[in-house]
């Protein structure tokens, strides 16, 4: 069966830095079913051919040295363009009429992508609803969406309604693209292939779980947007909510989609609220100075930049282990990772130079940009009586698999073209994940909100973050990732 992908935005950012170049890398390693056709829709006014050329010239900017001219002119015939409007039916109709005559009467596979604004979201579903866009009479239609996912509850509750009342849940593919990074996929693997992970990976062994993703940019030029979103929206309820289910899930039967979002949601469903009156102890907020200088910021904002929320999980496996959440724009440098960190010893027997618990095992996992796993533990330092020292066991993708690590949306837009949804959320996880959400922004507009700290450029953070967690005893794993 024939593949066809409509592109909504097509003319948009999201399209030409990663859409494009992920399926014309999976045509050059020939991993794309064929035939698959990709058809651009964007009010741009611009013929089939204009298209590839705008195509041809972002793909080679953001492919590098994989880039080869005669492989991409055979990429570029499956690739059209129809120009029209998202809010009128009558352009939905004419794409609609177009797809059809390009798949030429035969069953085919059907991709719809929205990698158009948010807001545009809810006028795509109900058109393609009007000319019956959804049926699968002539092959299987798909749906996916970019993040984000409404602005809260309420919304993400009525995007998922009207998506419904057009699309079966089945249809739907909620991406998120940091779960196509192989690090992530590989975590699933560490925990779930490997026999040695598994007896230490709950609240007997584990004091506690750091998940950081850390940005060393600052809001540039999106300040407008940023103010109105912040970083709770921004990367919790979607990126960090969804690195802890990976980490916390537990094993599910089968590797099949619904039985993988299964576990994830029982994730979810054993997050404990975090009251109004908790916020101050359970969260740390803080601001970049110069953010409010930003064009589209507000001279008095009180828009987070950065933020930290304690997680407890009510469950067998974690209660009592409390997992770290922690984003932040222009910070020390650009890192996502997750610390396992392990309780100390028992007894001991030997004294490190700090003396201090914090030197317990860790298995660090580094999401991004220098993806590998770290098992750090304590060795004697030779000819020095039983000075011990941390040191670690150091697994790099880059040296293992030279041939270097794909774009996370290669290996997303596969699965959707395969119909694999086990890396894309489901709309229930989507709910889940803001009713945890909503009660924190609530409380951090109100009158019991916890300090906005300021923290400058190029640091972790506000010095605050690091005094809260020194009061609970712990320490952050504040590492940048050594990049050859």
């Amino acid at each position: 069966m024939s593949h066809t992908i409509a592109i909504f935005g097509a003319s948009g950012d999201l399209t030409r830095r990663k859409l494009i170049p992920a399926l014309y890398q999976l045509f050059r390693k020939q991993r794309l079913p064929d035939p698959t056709r990709i058809v651009g829709f964007s009010r741009t006014a611009m013929t089939d051919d204009e298209f590839r050329d705008l195509l041809r010239e972002t793909t080679h900017t953001h492919s590098g040295a994989l880039f080869d001219k005669a492989t991409w002119d055979e990429f570029a015939d499956h690739i059209f363009y129809q120009p029209g409007d998202l809010g009128e039916s009558d352009s939905m109709g004419r794409l609609c009429r177009r797809l059809e005559q390009l798949e030429a009467g035969e069953p085919s596979t059907r991709v719809y992508y929205l990698a158009t604004l948010p807001q545009l979201y809810e006028t795509a579903v109900r058109h393609m609803g009007e000319w019956n866009m959804a049926g699968e009479a002539s092959g299987a239609r798909r749906l996916v969406v970019e993040k984000p996912f409404g602005r809260d509850l309420s919304s993400a509750q009525d995007l998922n309604t009207i998506i419904h009342q057009v699309f079966a849940e089945n249809q739907v593919f909620r991406i998120d693209h940091y779960l196509g990074k192989e690090t992530v996929q590989n975590l699933l693997v560490l925990r779930f292939a490997n026999s040695i992970f598994e007896p230490l990976w709950n609240r007997h062994y584990v004091d506690h779980v750091q998940i950081t993703v850390a940005e060393s940019l600052d809001v540039g030029s999106r300040g407008r947007y940023y103010d109105q979103s912040g970083v709770l929206r921004d990367m919790f309820q979607n990126h960090l909510l969804q690195l802890m289910m990976i980490t916390a899930m537990e094993a599910p039967v089968r590797f099949e989609a619904d039985l993988v979002r299964d576990e994830k949601v029982k994730v979810l469903q054993a997050l404990r609220p975090i009251s109004t009156s908790e916020i101050g102890e359970a969260t740390v907020r803080g601001q970049y100075e110069g953010y409010r200088d930003h064009e589209g910021v507000a001279a008095d904002s009180q828009t987070e930049t950065f933020a930290v929320v304690r997680c407890c999980l009510d469950n067998w496996r974690w209660k009592d282990v409390p997992f770290y959440l922690r984003s932040g724009k222009a910070l020390s440098c650009r890192s996502t990772q997750i610390v396992i960190q392990f309780r100390d010893v028992p007894h001991r027997l030997f004294q490190t130079e700090q003396g201090s618990p914090l030197d317990a095992n860790r298995l660090v996992v580094q999401i991004q940009p220098a993806e590998g796993i770290q098992l750090h533990f304590l060795t004697k330092v030779p000819d020095a009586g039983m000075q011990l020292r941390l040191t670690d066991l150091d697994f790099r993708f880059d040296r293992e698999f030279p041939a270097g690590m794909p774009d996370a949306y290669q290996r997303l837009l596969l699965d959707v073209l395969h119909g694999d949804a086990s890396l894309f959320a489901r709309s229930d996880e989507v709910e889940l994940s803001w009713a945890f959400i909503d009660p924190i922004l609530a409380a951090w507009r109100s009158p019991a909100a916890p300090p906005l700290y300021l923290y400058p450029k190029g640091n972790w953070g506000p010095i605050e973050s690091a005094d809260w967690l020194a009061a609970q005893g712990r320490q952050w794993f504040d590492v940048c990732p050594v990049l050859h």
